[in-house]
């Protein structure tokens, strides 16, 4: 699954969202000359993920240059980002008139026809939009639940068979063709290909429903709960929460439906199946754009809006994130999740009463949930509220009893949070609790092992925990960094360098990894290279307490060995506070599993 979304993502960036003549490689020779700052306006606000300003702008150049194709193209994306569909629409068949194979005019219109039932026409336009790779995957897709709802389930099948180029989409051919057996009735067939897929996509929760779903609906229960055990059983982390609700209906012997259960569903499904992959890996653009249609086919499905609303959390836009979230219906089994989601957008929006107030009443309506007390202790934590922090964590751990695996995170957060505060053994104790619980944590073997080093204390062991991290998460900067840093602080400068150099690659744009890297070059003699790498932390945002450290610097150098311990920075084992905050949050706040 990996390598399809990679693939898909290398696919749009060879041929972008755009016209089919450039899919053919055309140049089109428009100009954009009455309204050529308004353009460039938008392509800036487009680069600073500020689509609605961009729609903006390019509406206004386009207002001054009605038949431009460009400014028509980049007006209905934007329209199109911002899921304003009627306008999109518009758009669409102004340049659907010009190039009648264009990819995004073609989905568009083919949406808006489907989702008026006008599936003939739907159809026709999907056809359009299959000018490319990517077009013609999406076509494809959208084109079979098309015939589908025409009443052609043999021809709709056989659409799904048609492609055979595209090695990455076979994945989402074989998921639609189940879903279409399913809901046709065709249980033998549909199990068939949910089976062959669950063999190697277990981990996928769209997938993993959909197949027990169908099981259940068959009356198959035993084959729907060894499938919720087998996804269960693979899982990292929390179990996803519509898992878990599967479950409990299968529990209460609840009539249990199918994943998609009418045309709608199943082109929405196309579009979020294919946007939430886009998003997730870095194509967000394109993401959206289909995460957009897939709600202007479902409005309230609560995966594509769960989606969207983490697209926006990415782009830093935390007020869409939160209006988003607000619109998944109450009563879904992400719900919490939700609300979790959302006071921690809240907290980013330094409104801290509102973020608390809601995670108390959380707290406070089930006294089995942990998930708002754990949040309020990252909150807290990340506000260097060290003593409120823990006091959240100590509520949790008061909920949940006998620690289980899963739990390690919290005795991480508590730990880091007990290092923060200055309480060595209450922090020791916790990471190490957490180590037993989950002995491959790279986070944690990295923390506990730098602390002991830097106290100079457990050295072999230390050195031991953070080579085991390091191997386990080879490519992440700040892991390595602690390694070299390690190095470095017990004398050993040649392997300082060594791993520096390499965590600086990794990481260039990190000001504590290139410092770092600065400090070890002095002390091999290399002080040109030394003095380079500091001036280089001065123009990547250092910590203001930082700057006239490294001025200092640059200006003298370091020590003589013989007086030097490296210069203590705050949290020295875990980087600077700013930069432990990033990587021990991310690890421990709570969000909606969506995948």
């Amino acid at each position: 699954m990996l390598f399809a979304r990679a693939a898909l993502i290398a696919a749009l960036v060879a041929c972008p969202l755009c016209t089919s003549a450039d899919a053919r490689g055309d140049e089109r020779q428009t100009e954009v000359r009455p309204s050529f700052g308004g353009y460039l306006a938008g392509r800036v606000a487009r680069g600073q993920h500020d689509t609605e300003a961009a729609a903006h702008f390019f509406k206004r150049a386009l207002s001054r240059d009605p038949t431009n194709e460009i400014l028509l193209e980049q007006s209905l994306i934007m329209d199109l980002t911002e899921g304003q569909i009627a306008e999109s629409v518009d758009l669409a068949q102004r340049l659907l008139a010009a190039h009648p194979t264009h990819r995004v005019a073609g989905l568009v219109l083919g949406v808006d026809a489907a989702k008026r039932s006008d599936f003939v026409n739907a159809s026709d336009k999907f056809k359009r939009a299959a000018v490319s790779l990517v077009g013609e995957v999406t076509s494809t897709l959208a084109g079979a639940w098309t015939r589908y709802a025409e009443g052609d389930v043999d021809g709709a099948l056989a659409q799904l068979d048609g492609l055979k180029q595209a090695d990455w989409a076979q994945y989402y051919l074989r998921f639609h063709k189940a879903l279409i057996s399913d809901l046709a009735g065709r249980n033998q067939e549909a199990g068939r290909l949910y089976e062959r897929a669950f063999r190697s996509e277990q981990r996928l929760v769209r997938l993993t429903l959909a197949y027990a779903q169908h099981a259940a609906a068959r009356g198959d229960r035993k084959l729907a709960r060894s499938i919720i055990a087998e996804h269960t059983r693979r899982t990292t982390g929390n179990v996803h929460p519509y898992i878990t609700a599967l479950s409990e209906s299968l529990d209460r012997n609840d009539k249990v439906p199918l994943l998609v259960t009418n045309p709608s569903e199943g082109l929405a499904e196309v579009f979020f199946g294919l946007g939430e992959a886009l998003s997730s890996e870095g194509g967000i653009g394109f993401g959206t754009v289909y995460l957009q249609l897939a709600l202007h086919l479902e409005p309230s499905s609560p995966f594509a809006l769960a989606a969207l609303a983490s697209v926006y959390e990415t782009t830093k836009r935390y007020e869409s994130a939160i209006r988003t979230y607000e619109r998944i219906p109450e009563g879904t089994p992400i719900q919490n999740s939700i609300r979790v989601r959302k006071a921690l957008l809240l907290n980013q929006l330094d409104r801290l009463d509102e973020s608390r107030a809601l995670l108390e009443r959380m707290a406070d309506e089930d006294e089995t949930d942990i998930r708002a007390l754990d949040a309020l202790g990252n909150i807290m934590r990340s506000r260097k509220r060290y003593d409120e922090a823990i006091t959240y964590y100590d509520r949790v751990m008061d909920r949940i009893g006998t620690p289980q695996k899963q739990h390690w995170a919290l005795f991480f957060a508590r730990g880091t949070a007990y290092e923060r505060s200055k309480n060595w053994p209450k922090a020791e104790s916790d990471l190490q609790r957490a180590l037993k619980l989950s002995p491959d944590q790279p986070s944690v073997l990295n923390y506990l092992g730098y602390s002991w080093v830097d106290q100079n204390k457990n050295l072999k062991q230390g050195m031991e925990h953070i080579r085991k991290a390091v191997r386990l998460r080879p490519d992440d900067g700040h892991i390595v960094d602690s390694l070299g840093w390690a190095h470095y602080r017990l004398g050993n400068y040649r392997d300082a360098v060594r791993y520096l150099e390499r965590a600086v690659e990794l990481m260039p744009q990190d000001p504590i990894l290139n410092d770092h890297l600065g400090d070890a070059y002095w002390r091999v003699g290399r002080r040109k290279e030394a003095r380079y790498q500091w001036g280089q932390v001065l123009t990547l945002n250092p910590e203001p307490e930082d700057v006239d450290k490294i001025r200092s610097k640059l200006a003298e150098g370091l020590p003589a060995r013989a007086q030097a311990r490296a210069p203590k920075r705050p949290n020295q084992a875990a980087r600077s506070d700013v930069q432990r905050k990033k990587r021990t949050e991310n690890q421990v706040s709570p969000s909606p599993q969506l995948r």
